[in-house]
């Protein structure tokens, strides 16, 4: 921590050097002053790390995608995501729990070949074809709708496949064929750079409870912002809401006041007379004030 200390105040010394002077007499000891010192050098970069938070990183962006294009907020929260990509089986488990916490998901596992999440249609591109094979271009075109769709999907993202025709092997490209991949009911599945992520969109009773709860927290941290209140004040709450929102915080009321640093988190009016705030479309009204008013 020392050490720590020493680099840190070497770091600030252009920005602040009175300051950072001071601090490293105090810290050094020795009298020597901390411009004269040379620049820290930094240490080695761990390369396996840095793989795999690429990895996160493309993981997450491509869950945070697949929900904008499903509709799915990202505040609901969904049961599982699947996942397959090369580096996933190797990466820790508090790397995976940050792609669930990103996402907003309760567990994260592989992706297995026989999923079935996908139906994947082939058809010719025949002005792509034409290009190439001239009159043979209705044979060729007849071989990819004869060919296993899954199969020659799978070529393709390789970078070619091969077809029969009249017996002979004949390779087509990604250009010449029209791949359509179309999730499965309940589902949203997206692929980009060799990865592939699914998102199961089966919302339970409980999970849009848990959804709700999640609204209901966006709401009153914007309401203790309007209040003037630090990011770190507590509050006292009194709140009331009819419905499956009533549900919600009533299930989920701990893990609310804790989001919103409420020392009182109670259901009902206050048992004075303060001004009220209120959400229509949420269904919510709410009366609070910093703690130890």
């Amino acid at each position: 921590m020392h050490e720590t200390l020493l680099t840190l105040t070497q770091l600030l010394a252009p920005f602040v050097p009175f300051l950072a002077e001071e601090v490293w007499d105090r810290l050094h000891g020795t009298g020597d002053s901390v411009h004269l010192t040379s620049w820290p050098v930094a240490g080695a970069v761990d390369e396996t790390l840095s793989r795999q938070m690429l990895l996160v990183r493309r993981l997450v962006e491509l869950g945070r995608a697949t929900r904008a294009g499903s509709g799915v907020k990202t505040r609901q929260p969904l049961a599982r995501a699947l996942v397959a990509a090369q580096g996933w089986p190797d990466l820790p488990a508090e790397l995976r729990a940050q792609v669930a916490e990103e996402l907003n998901v309760a567990d994260v596992d592989a992706l297995g070949e026989s999923a079935g999440l996908v139906d994947v249609t082939v058809k010719p591109n025949f002005r792509a074809l034409g290009a190439r094979f001239g009159k043979e271009t209705p044979k060729v075109a007849a071989a990819v709708q004869a060919t296993d769709p899954v199969a020659l999907a799978a070529a393709l993202a390789n970078g070619a496949a091969t077809v029969t025709v009249d017996g002979t092997g004949v390779q087509v490209t990604p250009d010449e064929v029209v791949v359509t991949e179309t999730p499965r009911e309940g589902w949203a599945v997206a692929s980009e750079g060799g990865a592939t992520l699914a998102l199961d969109l089966t919302i339970t009773p409980e999970l849009r409870l848990a959804g709700l709860a999640r609204d209901a927290v966006r709401t009153l941290q914007e309401s203790r912002k309007n209040a003037g209140l630090d990011v770190s004040d507590r509050i006292e709450l009194w709140w009331d809401a009819t419905g499956e929102l009533a549900e919600a915080l009533a299930a989920h009321g701990a893990s609310v006041a804790e989001e919103v640093l409420a020392v009182r988190f109670e259901r009902g009016h206050p048992p004075i007379d303060m001004a009220h705030h209120e959400d229509r479309d949420l269904g919510l009204t709410w009366w609070l004030r910093a703690a130890g008013q």
